[in-house]
């Protein structure tokens, strides 16, 4: 019974504070290298899945959805239930309206077309939906100025609720009939940045290959 093969544990950390929770993360990895026996870890903590994880299994409605590392389950959802359960994420729904190699142009609903990586190769006609992760968003005050070659997606846009949280700022835009989560990290001094507040008229941009196809709802 002290040498098991499999450890089970159900929710261990649920009843502890914030900062005891994250030091007991790096324990229960420590003992896990330690003791080399798998660990089925079950919790509804995205974030404590995410860090403690090598595979990580996404259960909806009693069927395992998808099985995978966490950078993996992540970066490359297979059904839109992972991408939203898995962290923060926006969907923009449309229809393929042109395809130019490796890439494509979304013809979306109550917002303006997007360019996107074609990695399910779809083709024109074709509904979708578009998971962009709201990091990869950037939200600045004037528009960007893109590298020599490079297209990416930009939308004149409007600031519509403000979120911070120390090591970032979460900002709800609006652009179209949509409201889309961005996330602002302060990599600087924040005092020292040029602050972008409610109502402000800003940019909101991202790299076409920063988006992710999912099959539509």
């Amino acid at each position: 019974i002290n040498q098991p093969q499999v450890l089970l544990l159900d929710e261990p950390l649920a009843a502890l504070d914030l900062k005891l929770r994250q030091h007991m993360q790096i324990e229960l990895d420590r003992i896990h290298d330690q003791v080399g026996i798998t660990f089925l870890y079950v919790t509804h903590d995205q974030g404590e899945a995410m860090s403690l994880s090598d595979r990580i299994a996404v259960m909806n409605r009693g069927k395992v959805e998808q099985i995978d590392k966490p950078a993996a389950l992540y970066e490359a959802p297979r059904s839109s239930f992972v991408a939203a359960f898995i962290g923060d994420t926006n969907f923009f729904e449309g229809t393929i309206a042109a395809t130019d190699g490796d890439y494509c142009t979304i013809q979306c609903t109550g917002f303006p077309a997007i360019r996107a990586f074609n990695d399910k190769n779809l083709a024109v006609g074709q509904r979708v939906d578009l998971s962009v992760r709201p990091e990869k968003i950037r939200v600045t005050l004037n528009p960007p100025l893109p590298e020599k070659g490079a297209t990416i997606n930009v939308f004149p846009s409007t600031v519509r609720e403000i979120v911070y949280q120390g090591v970032y700022t979460k900002y709800w835009i609006q652009s179209g009939d949509l409201r889309v989560a961005t996330l602002k990290p302060h990599s600087r001094f924040l005092l020292d940045q040029e602050s972008i507040t409610w109502n402000d008229k800003v940019y909101m941009w991202w790299h076409p290959d920063d988006g992710y196809m999912v099959e539509s709802k």
